[in-house]
Parts: structure tokens; C-alpha cells; sequence
């Protein structure tokens, strides 16, 4: 589609949608063990709230640098596999390198030393995971220019990706289970890191071999790149990136995408502390399998029940009206959370989690798709396809939800006073507040900035006929 000259969408076959799935698999996958694996830091590594916190803010700002760069580089790249291909292969295959490195921790080489190899392997793997990442979601973006059709790709991609939420929560069984580490957590950290590292990076290098590209040598409305030309365009690449928050659909997406991720994420950790310290007087061993359910239930509520049925909410009432009622659907189940997390009876939250699974399981099929729509809007406006520049911006807004959640979470666990080794009451009711009620505000929030959302079906049409003749008149 990268010299596509024509609005007529090209049919996308079932194995080029499935291959981009197999990348979300990884683009999920990292970081959902990353989010059971961090809990080690915490429950055996010793590290305070705080510097747990820090620890997964600070990449996020080095983020802010690269991603923007990588989504330069990406969509300027002129190359006979095109644009993102080789950088996909690159990125997946550093990553992979990276997480098993920074994972080698021993409680003996003492909390300091564990956070600065911690986090300087850390930001060896955010940067391969930039420089997969930015690239391989322009690609999605790039795969068609059908209105719906963008829909479904995202929802076969999120289907896929999916299944790291069902398999991740079985690692905190596997972690705390002396059978299978019974030097302890840490060790299965360790060990576990392996584990997740080579398939995942052998899922990473699918959209890479498999996702067609077209050659890109023959461009001439590229920007040159070399190290000295991509330093003399930093401050245009900047000045782009922001330049996407002009766009007012994109600045409504990025931000109610920054509410809902950055507040699931905020409360995410606490429910292995919850499920814990709550439903099981702190014995993680009574806890069982419990925890490891209330994440993988909920993830396949999510592949075989909500993405579908989002999938068709909206193509029969829209985009903008599927992504709201979704999101209502989801506030049913935080608030379902105070009442169903009952002491002795662990079985009741399972029966909050199909309204809860509408929450994150809606926002990227949907939210992926609508900006796709304002790629199309943007090449309009400029002249230039920029999904590398517009998918870096949004991912880091993503990523940004991460680490500010990371930082908040650690600040809320302090606030409320939890220590591991002496957790009160209050403390546990405090988080159990949070629990409920921050991601209801993040939730309302972003209805309240969608709600002016305008890209509809016409006007995407719109957009695509105009573009069709803006592309003639420049091509003569």
C-alpha cells in the first residue's frame, strides 16, 4: 500500500493477517510476563514501592526519545524490502536478547546492584523493543485502506496477542510453587525469562518474513537518512511528532487510550497482592491457582467473546458508539470487583470478569483501527504517509500509560501503607478502593473526550476519495 495511487482496497488473505497476529503475540507477550515477573522485585528482590516505581517509569522517558527517531527512520527508509520489514527482524531479535539478560538476578548481589543492572538491561530491551514495535504496528496500518477490513485485522491481531494474557498469570503459580523452584522466585525468574524470550522472538520474526512489502529504492519524497542527517532532523522529527497532536481524532484517541490503559494498569498489579493479602490472609501458597485464573479467564473472555463481538458492534453501530458501550460494560465489572472479592469464596470475582474483559479488550481493536483512519486524514492534510510517526506517537502514549502507572502504582502502595512483610488491614482496603474506582474514572473519562469523535464510515469514504485525487494530480 506504500505507492498505493488508488482508493481501491486490496483483499487481505487470512495468512497475511495471521502473520502480523503472530507480531502482537510477541508485542504482548514481553510485557505481559514482564508484569507478573516485576512482582518478584517487590515480594522477594526487596525493592521498595517507590523504586519499584521508578524502575518502570524511567525507560518510558527514554522512550520518548526513540520512539519518535524509530518512526522517522521507518517511514523514510528506502530499501528493497521496503520500509519496516528489516528493522522488525532486527528489533525482535535484540529484544529477545535483552529480557533474558536483564532478568539474571541473585538476592545476594543486594538491592542496588540489582536496580542498576535492572534498568540498564531494561533500556536495552525498550530499545529493541522500539525499534520493533514502531515499525511493526505502521505495518498493520499499512495493510489496508478498507474502513472495516482495518477493523478486522486488528481483531484477528488482537485474538492472537490475547493469548499472552491467558498463559502470562500461570507464571505466578509457576513462581511460587517450590516443586518447580525451590530455591525460590527468583530463580524462576531467571529461568522463566528463557522461556518467554525464544518463542516470543521467534513470533516477533513472522511479520518480518512473511508480510509483504513493496521496494521503496525508487522513492524520491523520502527523506535522506544516515546518522549525521537523522541528528540534523532531530528537531524536525520532534516537531512531526508533535505535529500529530494537531489532528484533533488523534489527539482524542491517544488520550483516551492514555486514561483506560494507564489506570487498568495502575490497579493491574494489585490483584495478585489483592488476591493474596484479601481472599487469602497473605499465604501465597493457600492463593494457589487463583490469581493465575482471575488474569487467564479474563483473557479468554476477551479472545473468544469480546474481541468478535466487538468486531461486529462495530461495523453494525460504528466505531466511536461500539468503543463507549464497551467501555460502560467494563465499569459494570470494577464495580462488581468491590462486592465479588469475598474472603473464603475466591470463585465470585470470576463472575465480574465478562463485563471487565470489555475494558482493555475492546480499546486496541477498536482504537488500532480508528487510527489507521487518521493515517488517511493526515496524508490529506500533509501530503505524507506517516504511520511510522503517527503508531510511534500512540504506542508511546501507551507505553507512557505503562510507566506512569508503574510510578503511580508504587506511590498509591506507599500511600496506602503496604509493606509485604506487615500488611494491615487498611492497607488492603485502600488498594481495594483503587482497585475500583481509578480505572472507573479513567473510563469516564475517555468517553467524555470520544464522545466528539467524528470519523464515521462516510467520512473515512470521504477522506478516501479526496486522497485518490490529491495522489493523481501529484503523480500527473
Amino acid at each position: 500500500m506504500e505507492d498505493s495511487t488508488t482508493a481501491l482496497p486490496k483483499p487481505v488473505s487470512m495468512g497475511q493477517k495471521v502473520a502480523f497476529g503472530f507480531g502482537m503475540l510477541a508485542n504482548q507477550m514481553f510485557p505481559a510476563a514482564l508484569g507478573v515477573f516485576i512482582i518478584v522485585l517487590v515480594q522477594d528482590l526487596g525493592f521498595a514501592a517507590l523504586l519499584w516505581g521508578v524502575i518502570q517509569f524511567l525507560p518510558r522517558i527514554f522512550d520518548a526519545i526513540t520512539d519518535p527517531i524509530m518512526g522517522f527512520i521507518s517511514d523514510n527508509t528506502r530499501s528493497k524490502w521496503g520500509r519496516r520489514r528489516q528493522y522488525v527482524f532486527i528489533g525482535a531479535i535484540l529484544m529477545g536478547i535483552a529480557y533474558v539478560a536483564m532478568w539474571q538476578l541473585h538476592k545476594g548481589d543486594g538491592v542496588t546492584y540489582n536496580f542498576i543492572y535492572f534498568l540498564s538491561w531494561s533500556l536495552v530491551f525498550y530499545l529493541g523493543l522500539t525499534i520493533f514495535s514502531v515499525p511493526y504496528v505502521a505495518m498493520g496500518y499499512e495493510i489496508s485502506e478498507d474502513f472495516h477490513e482495518r477493523t478486522q485485522i486488528m481483531a484477528v491481531a488482537q485474538f492472537i496477542g490475547q493469548w499472552a494474557w491467558v498463559i502470562a498469570p500461570w507464571f505466578w503459580v509457576i513462581l511460587y510453587d517450590p516443586s518447580w523452584f525451590p530455591e525460590g522466585a527468583d530463580q524462576g525468574v531467571r529461568d522463566l525469562s528463557i522461556w518467554v524470550a525464544i518463542p516470543c522472538t521467534l513470533f516477533a520474526l513472522i511479520p518480518a518474513i512473511f508480510l509483504k512489502s513493496e521496494s521503496t529504492l525508487d522513492r524520491t519524497d523520502f527523506v535522506p537518512l544516515g546518522a549525521a542527517q537523522v541528528l540534523r532532523s532531530v528537531k524536525e522529527i520532534f516537531v512531526s511528532a508533535f505535529e500529530a497532536f494537531r489532528i484533533k481524532q488523534f489527539r482524542q484517541i491517544a488520550a483516551a487510550t492514555f486514561l483506560i490503559f494507564n489506570s487498568f494498569n495502575v490497579i493491574a498489579a494489585y490483584t495478585f497482592l489483592i488476591i493474596v493479602h484479601y481472599l487469602f490472609n497473605s499465604d501465597p501458597a493457600s492463593a494457589g491457582n487463583w490469581p493465575a485464573l482471575h488474569g487467564s479467564v479474563g483473557a479468554l473472555i476477551t479472545t473468544f467473546l469480546v474481541i468478535p463481538l466487538v468486531a461486529q458492534m462495530s461495523k453494525r453501530m460504528g466505531k466511536k458508539k461500539a468503543f463507549i458501550v464497551s467501555q460502560l460494560i467494563s465499569i459494570v465489572g470494577y464495580v462488581l470487583f468491590w462486592f465479588l472479592f469475598v474472603p473464603g469464596k475466591p470463585h465470585l470475582f470470576l463472575y465480574a470478569l465478562p463485563f471487565h474483559s470489555f475494558g482493555i479488550g475492546s480499546l486496541f481493536t477498536i482504537m488500532m483501527s480508528m487510527t489507521a483512519d487518521v493515517c488517511d486524514l493526515d496524508e490529506l492534510q500533509t501530503g505524507k504517509r506517516r504511520e511510522g510517526v503517527l503508531g510511534a506517537v500512540y504506542w508511546w502514549m501507551v507505553k507512557l500509560g505503562f510507566g506512569v502507572a508503574a510510578l503511580l502504582g508504587g506511590f498509591i502502595l506507599s500511600t496506602v501503607g503496604f509493606d509485604a512483610n506487615d500488611v494491615t488491614e487498611s492497607a488492603v482496603t485502600g488498594m481495594r478502593l483503587f482497585y475500583t474506582f481509578l480505572p472507573i474514572a479513567g473510563v469516564v473519562g475517555a468517553i467524555l473526550i470520544m464522545k466528539s469523535y467524528d470519523i464515521t464510515e462516510e467520512k473515512a469514504e470521504q477522506i478516501k476519495a479526496q486522497l485518490v485525487q490529491q495522489r493523481k494530480a501529484t503523480n500527473g
